[in-house]
C-alpha cells in the first residue's frame, strides 16, 4: 500500500483569477490529456447523487441541442378470450416524445508560470480535482431542481396541507413534523398505487442527512450490511426502511427563506419584520422596522407569514422606523396585532427550513450521460493564448459540461417536505 500525504494549499487570487506562486509542465501529452480527463470524470461520478435512478442518454453528436426522451404507455389488459383458430389483431405500442434542450455549463481556474514553478503540490490535479467537484456539484444541482419542481409531495406525517405549516423545534414533541417511518410508508403506498416499477427490487430515497439523523432513530431503520451485500451498495447508501433504499447527500434540496431585509450598507437588516399596525380589510401593514429603498424593493413579491397565514408582498415603502410599510396582495382574513412577527414565507413556519425527500421509481426521470459526452476537461498549456500571453505566464484548467434533465413520469416519483431537528440553510 502507498502512503500519500495530502496537504493544504492557499492559492492566492491576482487580477484576473489566475493563481499564482502548480507544480508540473503542462505541456501534456495527448495520454496524459486522457488520463486527467478520465481522472476528471472519476471524481464526478459519485457525487452525482440525483442523477444515479435516471434514465441516461448519450448526447448525440452533430444532433442538435435537443435530446429525445421515451415514454411508452402500459398496454390494456387483454381480457376478451381468444377464440379457436382465430388470430387477434396485432396492439400498437403507444409511445410519447419528451424532449429537452441541452445547455452549456462551465468555469475554469488560472495558473501562472511562477505557480507551477515554485509550489510543492501537483496543482493541475488539484486544480482538476476542485473543477471536478465543482462540476459534480453544479450537474447535481441542476438534476435536482427539475426533481424538486416535481407535482406529487405530501407534507410531514400527513397532517399538514402546504410548507408553511411545517413545525420544527417546538417544545412539545408532537408538533414537530419530521420526517418518521409512517412518511415513507404513505410515498411507498402512492407509488404502489401508481404501479410503478421498483429500482433493483426496491425504491430509492435520496435523503439530505439532517432528514436522517430524525429517520435513522426508528427501530425498524435497518444499516446496509443488514440487508445488502455491500458490494453492490449505492453511492452514499445508509440504509433501508419500508422497503426503500435511501442514499444521503447534503445537496438534498432544502427549501430555505431568506432574511426579510438585508444588510445594504445603509441598514443591518432582519430576518423578520414586526406589525406596528393595521387597518382591517386594507392591505396595507405598518411596520416597525426601517426600510431603505433597496429593502424596499426587495421585499416585493416576497412571501410572508403573519399571525400563520401567508400573504404575498407585491410592494413595500421605504420609512423610518414605525413609517414604512408593505403593501399585501390580499386582504387579511384575521387582522394582524400589534407586535405580531412577520416571518419569511418561502418555507416552513416561523421561516424554518424545509427538507425534501425525494422517494422514486424506475423510469421517473431522465438525465444526459456524463461518459457519453456531457463533461470535457480542458487544460490550456503556458503560451496557448498565442500574442494573447507572450510570455507564456497563464494557463488554465477548466470543465465544460452539456447538461440536461427531464421528469418523465410524475406518478413514479413522490416528494416528502418535512421539518428537521437541524437548520441547515440553503444549498
Amino acid at each position: 500500500m502507498k502512503e500519500y500525504t495530502l496537504m493544504t494549499v492557499r492559492l492566492n487570487l491576482f487580477d484576473g483569477n489566475i493563481n499564482a506562486n502548480a507544480t508540473t509542465d503542462v505541456a501534456l501529452s495527448p495520454e496524459m490529456k486522457v488520463y486527467y480527463s478520465n481522472y476528471l470524470i472519476r471524481l464526478v461520478e459519485p457525487l452525482l447523487v440525483h442523477d444515479q435512478f435516471a434514465q441516461k442518454h448519450n448526447i448525440p453528436k452533430n444532433g442538435g441541442k435537443t435530446i429525445e426522451f421515451r415514454q411508452y404507455d402500459s398496454l390494456p389488459k387483454a381480457l376478451a378470450p381468444l377464440q379457436e383458430g382465430v388470430t387477434p389483431d396485432g396492439q400498437k405500442l403507444s409511445v410519447n416524445t419528451i424532449t429537452a434542450t441541452i445547455k452549456q455549463y462551465g468555469a475554469y481556474v488560472g495558473l501562472t508560470d511562477v505557480l507551477m514553478l515554485t509550489a510543492v503540490d501537483n496543482n493541475l490535479m488539484e486544480a482538476t480535482r476542485l473543477c471536478a467537484d465543482q462540476a459534480a456539484r453544479t450537474s447535481d444541482t441542476i438534476t435536482r431542481e427539475v426533481l424538486a419542481g416535481g407535482t406529487n409531495v405530501q407534507y410531514g406525517n400527513g397532517k399538514k396541507v402546504y410548507r408553511s405549516q411545517l413545525v420544527g423545534d417546538s417544545a412539545t414533541a408532537a408538533d414537530n413534523d419530521y420526517l418518521t417511518v409512517d412518511d415513507i410508508r404513505r410515498a411507498v403506498r402512492f407509488l404502489k398505487v401508481m404501479n410503478t416499477r421498483k429500482i433493483d427490487g426496491s425504491f430509492v430515497g435520496i435523503i439530505h442527512p439532517d432528514a436522517a439523523y430524525d429517520l435513522m432513530s426508528d427501530p425498524d431503520w435497518r444499516k446496509p450490511h443488514e440487508y445488502q451485500d455491500t458490494v453492490n451498495l449505492y453511492n452514499e447508501e445508509i440504509g433501508r426502511v419500508a422497503g426503500v433504499r435511501f442514499v444521503e447527500s447534503t445537496e438534498a434540496k432544502v427549501f430555505h427563506a431568506e432574511d426579510l431585509t438585508a444588510d445594504d450598507g445603509a441598514d443591518m437588516g432582519s430576518r423578520t419584520l414586526t406589525v406596528a399596525s393595521y387597518t382591517a380589510g386594507t392591505k396595507t401593514v405598518t411596520i416597525d422596522e426601517k426600510l431603505t429603498a433597496a429593502q424596499a424593493a426587495a421585499l416585493a413579491g416576497r412571501a410572508v407569514l403573519i399571525g400563520g397565514e401567508l400573504s404575498i408582498i407585491t410592494e413595500a415603502a421605504a420609512g423610518a422606523a414605525g413609517a414604512a410599510t408593505i403593501t399585501l396582495e390580499e386582504a387579511r382574513t384575521t387582522a394582524p396585532a400589534d407586535g405580531d412577527v412577520i416571518y419569511p414565507g418561502e418555507a416552513g413556519a416561523e421561516g424554518r427550513d424545509v427538507y425534501s425527500t425525494l422517494i422514486l421509481g424506475a423510469n421517473a426521470y431522465g438525465v444526459t450521460d456524463i461518459e457519453g459526452g456531457g463533461i470535457e476537461h480542458i487544460v490550456k498549456q503556458l503560451g496557448s493564448a498565442g500574442t494573447a500571453d507572450p510570455l507564456n505566464q497563464r494557463a488554465t484548467c477548466g470543465w465544460k459540461l452539456f447538461k440536461t434533465a427531464e421528469r418523465l413520469v410524475e406518478q413514479y416519483m413522490i416528494r416528502i417536505e418535512t421539518a428537521s431537528t437541524f437548520a441547515v440553510g440553503a444549498n
